[in-house]
C-alpha cells in the first residue's frame, strides 16, 4: 500500500475521532483512495481498511472504555445513527451511546453503501447510505 493511501486512511480515523470529519466526508476520501470497506472494532479501539488487491492497513481509534450493553438494541442503534445524520452529536457520542445499545463495531461496506451494525452475540442491523435503495 502507497504511503499517500495510508496517510488518508489515518487522517479520516483521526478526523472522525477528532470531529473535524463527517461520515460523508470520511466515505468520500476513502472512495476517492479505492477503500472498499471499513471495520471499525470497539473492543480494540482500532479501524480496519480494506482495499480491492486484499491490502488492509489498522490504525487505532482510541476512545473512552464504554460499558458495552448486554443485549443488542436495534431500535437505540437506529436512534444512534439518525442522530449522527443530523449532526446531533459527536463520534465520541455516537460510540458511546451504541456501544451501550449491545454493538461492539460495525462495518461500513462503501461499494455496497450500507453499514453492518453487530452486537457480541452475532445480532446485527444493517443500515443504508442515505439515498441509496435498500
Amino acid at each position: 500500500m502507497d504511503d499517500q493511501k495510508a496517510q488518508v486512511m489515518r487522517e479520516c480515523a483521526a478526523g472522525s475521532g477528532s470531529g473535524e470529519l463527517t461520515f460523508p466526508e470520511i466515505v468520500g476520501r476513502l472512495m476517492d483512495i479505492g477503500v472498499e470497506r471499513y471495520h471499525a472494532d470497539y473492543s480494540r479501539q482500532e479501524i480496519t481498511y480494506y482495499l480491492p488487491s486484499g491490502q488492509s492497513l489498522v490504525v487505532a481509534s482510541p476512545h473512552e472504555p464504554f460499558p458495552t450493553g448486554g443485549e443488542f438494541l436495534v431500535a437505540a442503534v437506529q436512534d444512534a445513527v439518525g442522530q449522527s445524520q443530523r449532526n446531533e452529536h459527536s463520534y465520541c457520542d455516537f460510540v458511546r451511546k451504541t456501544m451501550a445499545a449491545g454493538c461492539v463495531g460495525y462495518f461500513v461496506q462503501i461499494s455496497g453503501r450500507r453499514v453492518i451494525y453487530f452486537g457480541r452475540n452475532g445480532e446485527s442491523h444493517v443500515e443504508h447510505f442515505p439515498g441509496a435503495d435498500a
